[in-house]
C-alpha cells in the first residue's frame, strides 16, 4: 500500500490504517524525545498525542500533505516536545526561585536572631549559645558555668529564652517569623 492510500484511508477514518502509521513511525518518534532529554514514557504520551493530532487534522478533510506523512507527524511531535521541554524549564526555575527565597528567608531570620542575642547579657548568650549551638546537656551547662545543679541552668535557660522572645517580638513584627 503506498503512502498516498494509506493518507486516503486514514482520512476517511480507517483506524487499521492508522494503527499501520502508529507502529511503522513509533521508534523514530520515541528516538527524537529521548534523545532530546525525554524518556521513553514521555516520547509515548508525546506520540500519542501528535498522531491524535494528525488523525483530527486528517479526518477533519482540512489537510493537505505536502510532505511526508513522517516527516508531518515528526514534526507534530518536534513542537509537541518543545512546548513541554518549555513548560519543564519554567517549573524548575520556579522552583529554583522559590528556594532561594526560603534559604534568604532563612537566612534573615538567623540574623535577626543572632542580633537579639548579641543584646542578652553574657550569661544569657553563654547559655543559649550552649544549649542550641553546641548542643550541651543541662548538666554540662551547669558545671560550665558554675550553676549549683541543673535545676538552675534550666531556670536559667527558660528566663535566657523568654527574654530572648521578648527582644524579637518588640523588635520585629511577628510576619518575619510566621511561615
Amino acid at each position: 500500500m503506498t503512502e498516498q492510500e494509506l493518507f486516503a484511508r486514514i482520512c476517511r477514518g480507517d483506524e487499521q490504517a492508522l494503527e499501520v502509521i502508529y507502529q511503522k513511525y513509533y521508534r523514530m518518534m520515541v528516538r527524537l524525545v529521548t534523545s532530546n532529554n525525554g524518556t521513553e514514557q514521555e516520547a509515548k504520551d508525546v506520540y500519542q498525542e501528535a498522531v491524535v493530532v494528525f488523525w483530527q487534522k486528517a479526518t477533519s478533510g482540512n489537510l493537505v500533505l505536502t510532505s511526508k506523512m513522517s516527516t508531518y507527524i515528526y514534526s507534530i511531535c518536534l513542537n509537541l516536545w518543545r512546548k513541554e521541554l518549555d513548560r519543564k524549564s519554567r517549573h524548575s526555575n520556579e522552583e529554583k526561585d522559590a528556594i532561594e527565597y526560603q534559604e534568604q528567608e532563612k537566612q534573615e531570620k538567623v540574623r535577626i536572631i543572632h542580633e537579639c542575642i548579641d543584646r542578652l547579657d553574657d550569661t544569657c548568650k553563654k547559655v543559649l549559645s550552649y544549649y542550641y549551638f553546641d548542643g550541651m546537656s543541662m548538666k554540662e551547662i551547669a558545671e560550665k558555668l558554675g550553676f549549683a545543679n541543673t535545676d538552675t541552668a534550666k531556670t536559667k535557660k527558660y528566663k535566657c529564652k523568654k527574654k530572648l522572645d521578648e527582644l524579637i517580638k518588640s523588635a520585629y513584627s511577628a510576619h518575619d517569623f510566621l511561615d
